[in-house]
């Protein structure tokens, strides 16, 4: 059964800095939905990559059927990781159902660490990272923003009520964040 910590947080929360800064140090293997979404848009012969890049430029959820199935091959190519940070997903209530559906029972959700930061610092983060994505740009992150308020923080209250969330305030600098995100996973490895 493979250990798994969703990682949520609003665009340009620092998701991904503090993913690798994990994996590097605590031995878990950074599984971003976006970034395995926008390689599967990529690769040659895909049969979802048009589906795919029409939901990124709209800022819109990809299908939880095609997420879910990315998500489940790359864990099964890392099998021997100590877990799996699940960077970007849940994003609503359908990706959770669907995540169920297809991977109950095969994985223990350990926690959902959840990066708070308010969205101009987050908004302004994504037109400065200089990452050259192509939803990095005003009208795109908008409508992230949109969907991320709509859609993802309902299932971060959902995860809170039933007591999976552990919050960290992500406007802070990287190493003040890393150091809480450390007591997070110290204390939740006591369990």
């Amino acid at each position: 059964m493979y250990n798994v910590v969703f990682v949520l947080g609003p665009p340009g929360s620092g998701k991904g800095t503090i993913c690798t800064q994990i994996h590097e140090n605590l031995g878990y293997v950074h599984l971003s939905a976006g970034d395995l979404l926008r390689a599967e848009r990529e690769r040659a012969g895909s049969e979802y990559g048009a589906l795919i890049e029409g939901h990124i430029k709209n800022g819109s959820i990809v299908p939880v059927e095609i997420t879910c199935a990315l998500l489940e091959n790359a864990m099964i190519a890392s099998k021997d990781a100590n877990g799996f940070l699940i960077d970007g997903f849940p994003r609503n209530e359908d990706n959770w159902s669907g995540w169920n559906k297809q991977m109950g029972g095969k994985v223990n959700e350990q926690f959902v660490l959840f990066l708070s930061c308010p969205v101009d610092v987050c908004i302004d983060r994504c037109l400065h990272r200089g990452q050259g994505r192509t939803d990095d740009n005003v009208e795109s992150l908008k409508k992230r923003v949109e969907t991320y308020n709509q859609s993802t923080f309902p299932i971060i209250e959902h995860f809170e009520k039933v007591g999976m969330v552990r919050e960290v305030n992500s406007e802070r600098p990287v190493t003040e964040v890393y150091e809480d995100v450390v007591k997070v996973f110290a204390a939740a490895n006591q369990k």
